[in-house]
């Protein structure tokens, strides 16, 4: 890392030092530390969303460890003031990390021998972030649901992708905030499509967007198009409980341009997004498509799903299926 430093005068005749830093990028892991930061946030029965805070390491970790995790989760509760903390120079050594931070939960640690006095997390450690502040593990209150649907690019990695959201009740009378509906890791143009997708989708319901802190992950990165919507947005009702669950999975594909109305509206690909459907649907799937397609549908599709102990319907409205 490199650095330069300039000073100026002010008008009080007070000197102000300007410091510049270099260090080399690493955006990988930058989207990583911001993801869990944004994911264990998901817990907090409050959060101002006007608070920034910038988390930075001195030195980047390999590729595959993940033990600093616990340590970037605590360190934006204790920045924000939710956790007290040692000044420097005694921070608390932490090593631990989770597949779920959404839900509060610490699965495990690396370290073969940590350091005395580390704070650990794990079954048989630190298992919840509510423990910090001698609060219940509240990760029961945390309802997630996924549903799938087709990515299609034309190649070899077309596949069946999963998106999931998680909801956690806020206080009565939370005021309403952008960042109740968080979706860690996507663009600023993405983040806003999800939450308009998801704040007209609850409106037709009669629900308000404020009612819940809700996390949305994708199982894959680079999204294209539009064609996720309708999966979001029946991963949503599962999650709340407004859609039943089926045997296996949920597969749709389709858009709108109403949410607020319930519209389901139709996308691009039907034929190679249908084939792809057909060939990886299984037994117990509930595959949903827009109604506009009913009519192009591949002959033998139903017959095929059906063979496989799959469903299909084709609708113009959610709230009915």
């Amino acid at each position: 890392m490199s650095a330069a430093v300039f000073r100026s005068l002010l008008a009080d005749g007070g000197i102000v030092t300007v410091t510049a830093t270099r260090r080399p990028g690493a955006p990988a892991l930058a989207a990583r530390m911001q993801e869990v930061a944004r994911l264990a946030r998901h817990t907090e029965a409050r959060h101002d969303s006007r608070e920034q805070v910038v988390i930075s390491m001195d030195r980047a970790p390999g590729p595959q460890e993940r033990d600093w995790e616990l340590a970037v989760v605590l360190a934006d509760r204790a920045v924000r003031g939710l956790l007290p903390h040692a000044p420097a120079p005694a921070p608390q050594l932490a090593l631990g990390w989770s597949h779920d931070w959404q839900r509060g939960r610490i699965d495990g640690h690396d370290a073969a021998t940590p350091p005395p006095g580390a704070l650990l997390g794990g079954p048989r450690h630190l298992r919840h972030l509510g423990a910090l502040t001698g609060q219940p593990d509240v990760s029961a209150a945390v309802s997630s649901a996924r549903a799938w649907f087709p990515l299609h690019s034309g190649g070899i990695n077309d596949s069946l992708c999963w998106v999931e959201v998680s909801v956690y009740p806020l206080d009565p009378g939370a005021a309403p905030d952008d960042e109740a509906i968080a979706a860690p890791g996507l663009d600023s143009a993405r983040q806003h499509a999800v939450r308009q997708a998801l704040a007209g989708a609850r409106h037709f319901d009669g629900e308000t967007a404020s009612r819940w802190r809700t996390t949305v992950r994708f199982g894959q990165d680079g999204l294209h198009g539009n064609s996720y919507e309708l999966a979001l947005v029946l991963a949503d009702r599962l999650a709340r409980g407004r859609e039943f669950r089926p045997r296996g999975r949920i597969i749709a594909s389709g858009c709108s341009n109403a949410w607020h109305a319930g519209q389901v509206d139709a996308v691009e690909g039907l034929a190679p997004k249908c084939a792809l459907i057909a060939r990886e649907a299984a037994a117990g799937d509930r595959v949903l498509l827009p109604r506009a397609w009913e009519a192009g549908l591949p002959p033998g599709l139903r017959d095929a799903l059906r063979a496989k102990g799959a469903s299909l319907a084709c609708v113009e409205r959610i709230g009915i299926i």
